[in-house]
């Protein structure tokens, strides 16, 4: 079977192949989620994506897909997959061999493979046993799709998203928080003064079950409490990542309750780790920013989520070590208070959630 020149064509099939990866990205996770279709002419005949973290990858999964009446038609078959089928032994062997084994002939691939174990080996593989390979349909979207592994591997840190709520007059917090006057005495009872509404906040207890990591300030949690999980949501918790340079956080705060793993960085040195608990001893100066990227690279962490507060968020800003930045506007007045960052970036798109607005910003330096 002669493989399909027509752009329109593979592209349609390689978007199919991103669909289907969307059902695996946080599960994969710090594997990239791969989408993969099986075509004959112009019937897909097998389709799949990546398991959870070591489990089958996609290619594996779509050639397993196919029923008994169409796997001799395998062979003959395109097979797309939106990034290069792995070349090496990991966690499952190498995809490339499944590839060869199966005498498919025609392959379609959406990006090269940034990690260094496989980039650019797979496909080499494939042509050295004969296979017809095209590299590069929708290599834009397939790169920006598993965008979080991408900068992990080019770039040895983690995708950093930076998220914080400003109140319409430009202020994080108020001066003043006041606590529930029957409750007043317990840490359980610190609570945020919330800025957005419920929508708002339910979304960002989604966007923390498709990361690696959150990470606060001190003074964050000193002020709040957080619990830094997803109880708004269905998905799994984020690692927690805290800075704490002199241990002003007592083991009553949420955050060192245990029952979600948790980073404490500190320049306190020779702390007990405990299983859920664990302490890395960095340097608060100029460089912070990058160790905590350090560190967390260190830890497999794809990505991280930096929710607060203003100072954590400036270090950040003014290093320019971020990708993304979602900040929403409520309508609340707060007259002082905390001020936002300074932030002089454009968003590249708007959002209305009810009476907040969603501000999306991009880092593509």
């Amino acid at each position: 079977m002669q493989l399909s020149t027509k752009k329109v064509t593979h592209e349609t099939y390689m978007q199919r192949c991103l669909e289907l990866a969307q059902n695996g990205l946080r599960a994969a996770m710090p594997n990239p989620s791969v989408g993969a279709v099986l075509v004959h002419n112009g019937r897909i005949i097998g389709e799949g994506h990546t398991s959870p973290y070591g489990g089958p990858h996609g290619e594996v999964n779509c050639i397993n897909s196919v029923t008994e009446a169409d796997r001799h038609l395998i062979p003959e078959a395109i097979l797309y997959v939106s990034l290069e089928p792995c070349s090496h032994y990991g966690k499952t062997p190498p995809c490339c061999d499944l590839i060869i084994h199966n005498h498919i002939k025609n392959i379609v691939v959406g990006t090269i493979d940034p990690n260094e174990k496989v980039a650019g080996n797979g496909i080499r593989k494939l042509r050295e046993a004969g296979k017809n390979v095209v590299v590069g349909v929708l290599e834009k979207e397939c790169r920006e799709f598993n965008r979080r592994f991408f900068t992990f591997h080019e770039k040895q840190r983690p995708y950093i998203i930076l998220k914080w709520a400003e109140s319409a007059d430009g202020y994080l917090s108020p001066l003043n928080r006041t606590l529930d006057s029957s409750t007043v005495g317990s840490l359980g009872d610190k609570k945020p003064v919330w800025i957005t509404n419920t929508n708002s906040r339910q979304l960002v207890h989604k966007w923390r079950s498709e990361e690696t990591a959150i990470l606060v300030g001190t003074q964050t949690v000193l002020d709040d409490n957080p619990q830094l999980d997803v109880r708004d949501w269905n998905g799994p918790n984020p690692v927690r990542i805290v800075l704490d340079r002199t241990g002003k956080i007592s083991d009553h705060y949420f955050v060192k309750n245990q029952k979600i793993k948790t980073i404490v960085l500190t320049e306190q040195a020779d702390l007990p780790n405990l299983e859920n608990l664990l302490y890395e001893q960095v340097s608060f100066d100029d460089n912070l920013p990058h160790a905590i990227a350090t560190v967390l690279h260190r830890y497999n962490l794809l990505s991280v989520i930096v929710e607060g507060g203003r100072q954590t968020l400036q270090t950040f800003i003014d290093s320019g070590l971020w990708d993304e930045a979602r900040v929403f506007k409520g309508t609340t007045v707060l007259h002082g208070g905390t001020k936002a960052p300074d932030f002089e970036w454009k968003p590249v798109t708007r959002q209305e959630l009810l009476n907040d607005e969603l501000l999306i910003f991009r880092n593509y330096g």
